[in-house]
């Protein structure tokens, strides 16, 4: 039997991704979102707060950086949600972490985090429904270290996602089917 439970933000996994924009002096701001899809197949959707530093950069550069957070960097990637760049701008300086500008958009690719796809900022969406920032996503690059056969292997990347229900990171490694295969079974 299913039991009433409180009312959250509890779709998972919530991944864990790392918003990188240049600040109006040229320094690096990060921020951590949870609240981030793929909107088509080369666009972002981020809901984010329009009070963000972020959002402001965003707006300013037309760019942006969403690079996914993994095991080996959780502590960073909690820090980032942690802290305002409104009220601590050198937040990256503290992280201890390391970028280079990208070459395709105005924004920083942080180089600790293995994937990261380089967008051009669209728009925002503005309604009582969030604030949500809609980018174009012209570039993705990923370490070789996180590869196998030429993609992505989440089992090497150790991506983190978010639990909403107890404030926890949790990492996503274990393969347990293939879709678009698997259900076939089914379809006779």
């Amino acid at each position: 039997m299913k039991k009433k439970i409180k009312v959250t933000e509890a779709i998972f996994p919530m991944p864990v991704l790392m918003i990188a924009t240049y600040n109006e002096d040229g320094s690096i701001d990060v921020m951590n979102a949870a609240w981030g899809t793929m909107l088509e197949r080369d666009q972002v959707l981020l809901n984010l707060s329009s009070s963000h530093k972020t959002v402001k950069n965003i707006k300013e550069r037309k760019a942006f950086t969403v690079s996914l957070a993994d095991a080996s960097h959780v502590k960073e990637a909690d820090y980032f949600g942690m802290v305002s760049g409104n009220n601590t701008p050198n937040k990256f300086l503290i992280s201890g972490l390391t970028a280079v500008k990208s070459e395709n958009v105005d924004a920083p690719i942080i180089n600790e985090f293995p994937v990261c796809m380089e967008c051009e900022f669209i728009k925002c969406q503005d309604d009582e429904y969030g604030y949500g920032v809609i980018g174009k996503v012209v570039n993705v690059t990923a370490e070789d270290k996180v590869m196998t056969d030429d993609n992505v292997d989440i089992s090497k990347l150790e991506a983190i996602s978010f639990d909403p229900y107890t404030h926890s990171y949790y990492k996503v490694t274990e393969k347990i089917g293939n879709a678009f295969h698997d259900g076939l079974e089914l379809k006779k």
